[in-house]
């Protein structure tokens, strides 16, 4: 967009000769100011109005390079260009400082974005004992840092805890409710000897904030997530809260860990008349879990079609945490063709194998 003004007078330039004598191309340079507000700042765009005029002048009344006679730099149409070239101009230089002081604000919105999302989605831990934990998150807006989707892994005594949820909604009440689930999840995640007990703090954390909520869609603002615990070497414990079931991928195969009894999403607890349900699926060295929002399988191909993550994990054979979410992301852009219209997380969990343990 810097190089457009040169590359608009260039092809002037190539019109003009190419053209009768009696066809002014010049007018043309009219909209050179305009089209130098797209990238430049106002006194930039102050400068080119000066040369368009200049050079208006120039083809106007040159017969070496225009073929007209000199007298017809003073002719009334003419004159009629270097006015209306002044004008746009003008509208361009007051378009540019526009434009300029609208980028420092953008640029400023970013920078507390990007602190706040810091703040909210804190770098998980890499490394827990014999476990590597690694994360992703995708934002469906060009200019966004930070939005619904959440995680979090905690180090506790009960073993590493990790949380994954995705917001009903968007903008900052979506912020607002993953930042009460990740408080609560925080505390409970010490506090709380059993997982379902975790779920069941972070359902009484919700409830208070829809509570607290003006609006007839309260209950509505609700989030899917699961819960995961790994308590020792050779288990995992899930609770799901009406969320995408995590892959277990081992060397022979990916599975989805699918619950029988599927808790509904958090802010919707008052529907679960039982306690939540523990799942237990053997974890042991050299298996991954990937945990995942919708974002990645409602990601749509240019026929429609979702994202078919198992076959592709399954099809890339067996890779380390950060090389996989590597791999997710680059193909779910390209599968998508750089149209993602959810935020997405993702967080791979690996078990190193014996040999690579640390004692």
């Amino acid at each position: 967009m810097r190089w457009l003004p040169a590359f608009y007078v260039a092809g002037i330039l190539v019109l003009e000769p190419l053209t009768p004598v009696q066809w002014p191309v010049s007018f043309l340079l009219i909209a050179l100011p305009v089209i130098a507000a797209f990238a430049h700042g106002p006194a930039a765009v102050a400068g080119v109005t000066v040369f368009a005029i200049a050079f208006e002048g120039v083809l106007a009344g040159t017969p070496c390079c225009a073929g007209r006679p000199v007298s017809y730099v003073w002719e009334r149409h003419y004159v009629a260009t270097y006015l209306s070239t002044a004008v746009v101009g003008v509208l361009g230089t007051i378009l540019a400082a526009h434009r300029v002081r609208r980028e420092r604000t953008l640029a400023n919105v970013r920078f507390v974005a990007e602190i706040a999302q810091h703040v909210l989605l804190s770098p998980v831990p890499h490394r827990i004992g014999p476990i590597l934990v690694e994360a992703l998150y995708l934002s469906a807006a060009a200019e966004a840092r930070i939005g619904g989707d959440l995680y979090e892994a905690v180090p506790t005594t009960y073993g590493l805890r990790i949380v994954i949820g995705d917001v009903r909604g968007k903008g900052l009440p979506a912020v607002e409710t993953a930042a009460t689930l990740l408080g609560a999840f925080r505390e409970a995640a010490h506090d709380e000897p059993d997982l379902a007990a975790v779920a069941r703090r972070a359902e009484t954390s919700m409830n208070r904030r829809a509570a607290r909520l003006a609006g007839n869609d309260v209950g509505e603002r609700f989030v899917t997530a699961v819960f995961a615990e790994i308590p020792r070497r050779h288990v995992v414990r899930i609770v799901n809260c009406g969320h995408p079931p995590p892959l277990l991928i081992r060397s022979d195969g990916v599975t989805e860990l699918e619950t029988a009894d599927p808790a509904p999403p958090l802010n919707l607890g008052m529907l679960l008349a039982e306690a939540y349900r523990v799942d237990e699926y053997p974890f042991g060295p050299g298996d991954q879990l990937l945990l995942y929002t919708d974002g990645v399988t409602e990601a749509r191909d240019h026929t429609g079609a979702f994202y078919p993550l198992r076959q592709r994990v399954l099809s890339w054979g067996p890779l380390q945490p950060r090389e996989l979410l590597d791999r997710l992301h680059q193909d779910l852009l390209v599968y998508s063709n750089n149209r993602l219209h959810d935020d997405t997380a993702a967080l791979a969990i690996y078990h190193l194998p014996d040999q690579l343990e640390v004692p």
